[in-house]
């Protein structure tokens, strides 16, 4: 958890088993949504291209749409309700579903272009 706080909590995107991507989860953005989804951690599955702007990945945390929009900035993290989906995102972008705010990528964002549709991901709390 960042500084001993609970509004705040560390996470990692790690693609392929190697490549690591620094995330934090914020509770003020969406409290239900983000506590489901820390009780829920670790989430594997695999990255989905989401147009030109973005990754997702699939999971299995079922939760209703609290606090939605459809504007995202590079380095936000969003999640969709209705195909229970991770949303990573590499640059601005308006989409067409009502996504919810969950948190900020910590590291830079463009490090996903790096990656490939069917990659292997994990998201895990860092704990240290």
């Amino acid at each position: 958890m960042d500084s001993g706080t609970v509004s705040k909590v560390d996470a990692i995107l790690e693609i392929n088993g190697n490549a690591k991507i620094s995330c934090q989860l914020k509770r003020h953005l969406s409290p239900s949504l983000v506590g489901t989804i820390i009780r829920s951690l670790p989430v594997t599955g695999t990255i989905h291209l989401l147009g030109t702007s973005g990754v997702y990945v699939e999971s299995h945390i079922e939760s209703g749409g609290e606090r939605t929009r459809k504007e995202f900035k590079k380095g936000d993290i969003a999640f969709l309700s209705v195909g229970h989906a991770f949303c990573f995102f590499y640059k601005d972008a308006k989409v067409g579903k009502d996504l919810i705010p969950i948190g900020k990528i910590l590291d830079n964002p463009e490090d996903l272009l790096k990656t490939e549709s069917g990659d292997e991901v994990s998201i895990y709390c860092d704990i240290g």
